[in-house]
C-alpha cells in the first residue's frame, strides 16, 4: 500500500515551510520572511508514532490573483490537495482571521478531504493565545496551536493528522534507486524534462528564470529502473546571484549534485555553450559524479545532416575537461530521445560504481608500462610495483611506486586513459594517487 498524502496549504508567508521543515526534522524548504518563496509542490517523508507518511509542502494560495506566476503556485497547491489523504491548513495567529483564510478554508471544505488547522506562531509556552479561537470561525473542527519554530504543538498535530489516515501494511524495502540530479543555468528546461517524463505538470514551468527555487525530489519508475529525479534551481554567475532566497536556492541545488549520483547537465541548444555551463559541470566533476550532457530544445534548432556532428565536436572541446561525459540531444518539449538519455543515465551510473579486480588492473598495468616505458630523471627511472582500486563513486585508484616525485601528470594521464580504454570506463570520473612504496604520502 503506498504511503498516504498529507498537504500543507495555506496563504503566503504564514509559516508553512518552517513548519514543513520542524515536522520532516530536515532543512528542505527554503524559508525566508518573503511571500511566494515556496512555488513548486516538496516532497518528503514524515515518521511519527511508528507510521510514516509522505507530506507536500506547496505555495502559498492566492484565491484571487490575475499574475501568472501566483496562478502557477495555486495550481500546484489544487493539485496536492486533490492528491491528498489528509490536509493541514496553516493559518497565522499574529494576524488573525483573514479573507483569504476564509476562501482557502472553503476551498477545503469543498474537497472533502479531513482537514486539520495548525494555527502557527504560537511561540509562547503555556495556555495558548485567545486569538486561536477565532479559528474556528473558518467552520474546521480541528484548530491545534503550533510553533514551527519551537516544534510547540507539533505531536498534537502529528496524533490528529495520522488519526484521520489509513495505513497498510510497510511495503518491502525498494530495489536499487538511481539518485538523479538534472543541473544548468536558468531556464534550460529543467523542470520542462521531469514534466515530460511524468506526463504531469508536477513542475511550474514560465519562461522567467529562477522560476525553480527549492530542489524538488520526483520519483519515477519505468522499464529503465527506478529513479529519483531531483529538479534544481538555476545556477548563475556569483556575481548575479541575488541575497537571499536566490543564495538558498543554489545551496539546495549543490546539496542535491552531493547527494546524487548521477548528474543530467543540460544546456539550451538555442543559445549554445556558455562559460556558466563549464562552471555548472566542473561542480559535478569534482565531486566525482557520473555525467551525461544533456543539449535539450533540440526541436527548435535549424539543421541538416551535419549539425548533430558539428556540435557535438564543438561541445567536446568546450567540456575538455570532463571528456568522458556522453552527450545526448533531446527535445523536453516533445519527449525526442529521452529513452537514450535513460539509457545513458543507466550506463554511466554502473560505471561510476564499477568494481575492477586488483589482478585486472595489475595485467592492464604491464601492457601499459610496455607500451610506452615510465619517465626518467637523472638516471633514476620510475618504477610502478602494482595498481589497486580503493574506493567507487568515483571509481579511485593508487599506485605504489618508487618516487611520486618522477610520476609525472602526463604519464598519470596516460594510465588513466588506458584504465578507461581497458574497462570501458566512460561517462565518470576516475580519481588516480600516487604512493611512494613505504611511505604513507599519497599524492
Amino acid at each position: 500500500m503506498p504511503k498516504p498524502l498529507v498537504a500543507v496549504v495555506g496563504r503566503p508567508n504564514v509559516g508553512k515551510s518552517t513548519l514543513f521543515n520542524k515536522l520532516t526534522g530536515q532543512r528542505l524548504a527554503i524559508v525566508e520572511d518573503t511571500p511566494g518563496v515556496t512555488r513548486d509542490r516538496l516532497f518528503a517523508d514524515c515518521e511519527w508514532a511508528g507510521h510514516t507518511f509522505l507530506l507536500v509542502d506547496t505555495g502559498g494560495i492566492e484565491p484571487d490573483t490575475d499574475d501568472a506566476l501566483l496562478t502557477h503556485i495555486r495550481k500546484q497547491a489544487q493539485l496536492a490537495i486533490d492528491a491528498a489523504d489528509c490536509i493541514v491548513m496553516v493559518v497565522d495567529v499574529t494576524a488573525g482571521v483573514t479573507p483569504q483564510d476564509r476562501e482557502i478554508a472553503a476551498m477545503l471544505l469543498r474537497s472533502g478531504k479531513p482537514v486539520v488547522v495548525a494555527c502557527s506562531k504560537c511561540d509562547s509556552v503555556g495556555e495558548a493565545p485567545l486569538a486561536l479561537y477565532d479559528f474556528y470561525a473558518l467552520g474546521l473542527p480541528q484548530v491545534i496551536p503550533v510553533s514551527g519554530v519551537h516544534g510547540h504543538g507539533t505531536g498534537d498535530l502529528l496524533d490528529a493528522v495520522c488519526a484521520s489516515l489509513t495505513f497498510g501494511e510497510d511495503a518491502p524495502e525498494e530495489e536499487d534507486v538511481i539518485p538523479v540530479a538534472v543541473i544548468g543555468r536558468p531556464n534550460v528546461g529543467k523542470s520542462s524534462l521531469i514534466n515530460h517524463i511524468l506526463g504531469e505538470e508536477r513542475l511550474i514551468v514560465a519562461n522567467e528564470a529562477g522560476t525553480t527555487r527549492d530542489a524538488i525530489d520526483t520519483r519515477i519508475e519505468n522499464r529503465y529502473g527506478r529513479f529519483i529525479f531531483t529538479d534544481t534551481a538555476g545556477l548563475r554567475k556569483r556575481g548575479r546571484v541575488e541575497q537571499g532566497v536566490e543564495r538558498y536556492s543554489v545551496l539546495r541545488s549543490l546539496a542535491a549534485v552531493e547527494r546524487s549520483r548521477v548528474c543530467v547537465v543540460m544546456i539550451d541548444a538555442t543559445e549554445g555553450f556558455t562559460e556558466q555551463d563549464s562552471k555548472v559541470a566542473g561542480y559535478a566533476h569534482e565531486q566525482g559524479k557520473a555525467v551525461v550532457i544533456a543539449v535539450n530544445k533540440w526541436d527548435a534548432v535549424e539543421k541538416d545532416a551535419y549539425t548533430m556532428d558539428a556540435y557535438e565536436k564543438q561541445l567536446k572541446e568546450d567540456f575538455s575537461f570532463m571528456p568522458y561525459a556522453p552527450i545526448v540531444f533531446i527535445s523536453a518539449k516533445t519527449g525526442q530521445r529521452i529513452d537514450k538519455l535513460f539509457e545513458q543515465i543507466v550506463r554511466v551510473d554502473a560505471q561510476n560504481g564499477i568494481r575492477v579486480p586488483t589482478g585486472a588492473l595489475n595485467e592492464m598495468l604491464a601492457r601499459a608500462t610496455a607500451k610506452v616505458q615510465p619517465p626518467s630523471d637523472k638516471g633514476r627511472r620510475l618504477k610502478i610495483f602494482y595498481i589497486t582500486q580503493s574506493s567507487t563513486r568515483p571509481p579511485t585508484f593508487v599506485c605504489f611506486c618508487n618516487r611520486a616525485g618522477l610520476f609525472h601528470f602526463s604519464y598519470k594521464r596516460y594510465i588513466e586513459n588506458q584504465i578507461r580504454e581497458t574497462f570501458s570506463l566512460t561517462g565518470t570520473p576516475v580519481r588516480m594517487l600516487v604512493r611512494e612504496r613505504g611511505d604513507g604520502s599519497t599524492k
